[in-house]
C-alpha cells in the first residue's frame, strides 16, 4: 500500500484527444489511488500554461494554481509522446516554469514511441538532474496500437512494466519524500539546503 501522504502528479503531455500518453497515465493513475496515494492529473490538453517567457510567465493567471499542484507533489510522473527524438513542446514548456519546485522530488517518465523512446526518456532524465530532481533508473515505453489499443493496455509486458513502475513510484517516492521533508527541516549542509525557509 502506498504512504498516505504520498501526493503524485501526473502531467500528461500530449495535446491529442485520443492519446495514448492520457490512456497510459490515466491508467497508471488508477492504480496509484487504488493503492492509496494522492493523485493529481494535470492534462496540459485541457489547463495548458502560455509559452514560457521569462519576464512574463509567472504573472499569467494559470500559473499560480499550476505552481501549487506541483509545489504540493511528492513525486511527478511525466507522460510524453516521442516527437522526432524528443519530448513533446506542452511538455517542454510545463517544464520550463519550475525548478526548486522539482529539487529533491522523484521523476518517473513514460514515452509513447515507435522506437523505444529513448532519447525523450534522456532529455527528461537531464531536466531532472539540471533541477536537483531524481528519476527512477529507467523509463516506460509504449507502442500506440501496439501496446495500447482502443483505450486498453493489449501488452501483457506493457502491464507487467507498469505494475513495476506503480510499485517503484510509491516506494522511491516514499522514500525521498521523507527524506526531502528532513532536509528541509533540517540544519546539515545538503543539495537542499538553498530552499530552506
Amino acid at each position: 500500500m502506498c504512504d498516505s501522504t504520498l501526493r503524485v502528479l501526473l502531467v500528461v503531455g500530449s495535446l491529442r484527444e485520443d492519446s495514448a500518453t492520457r490512456m497510459v497515465l490515466n491508467a497508471v493513475a488508477a492504480r496509484l489511488a487504488a493503492e492509496g496515494c494522492a493523485t493529481d492529473l494535470l492534462d496540459l490538453g485541457v489547463e495548458p500554461l502560455p509559452l514560457y517567457n521569462p519576464d512574463t510567465a509567472h504573472e499569467a493567471a494559470a500559473f499560480p494554481g499550476v505552481q501549487a499542484r506541483v509545489e504540493a507533489a511528492d513525486v511527478l510522473v511525466l507522460g510524453t509522446p516521442d516527437y522526432h527524438g524528443s519530448i513533446s513542446s506542452p511538455l517542454k514548456n510545463f517544464l520550463d516554469h519550475f525548478w526548486h519546485e522539482f529539487a529533491g522530488k522523484l521523476f518517473v517518465t513514460l514515452v509513447a514511441s515507435h522506437e523505444k523512446g529513448l532519447t525523450a526518456l534522456d532529455q527528461l532524465r537531464t531536466v531532472a538532474r539540471q533541477c536537483y530532481a531524481w528519476t527512477l533508473p529507467y523509463g516506460v515505453s509504449f507502442v500506440e496500437k501496439g501496446d495500447v489499443r482502443d483505450g486498453q493496455i493489449v501488452n501483457p509486458k506493457l502491464a507487467e512494466r507498469l505494475t513495476m513502475v506503480v510499485r517503484d513510484t510509491r516506494v522511491y517516492g516514499a522514500v525521498l519524500a521523507r527524506q526531502r521533508a528532513a532536509d528541509l527541516a533540517g540544519s546539515e549542509s545538503g543539495f537542499l539546503a538553498r530552499l530552506r525557509h
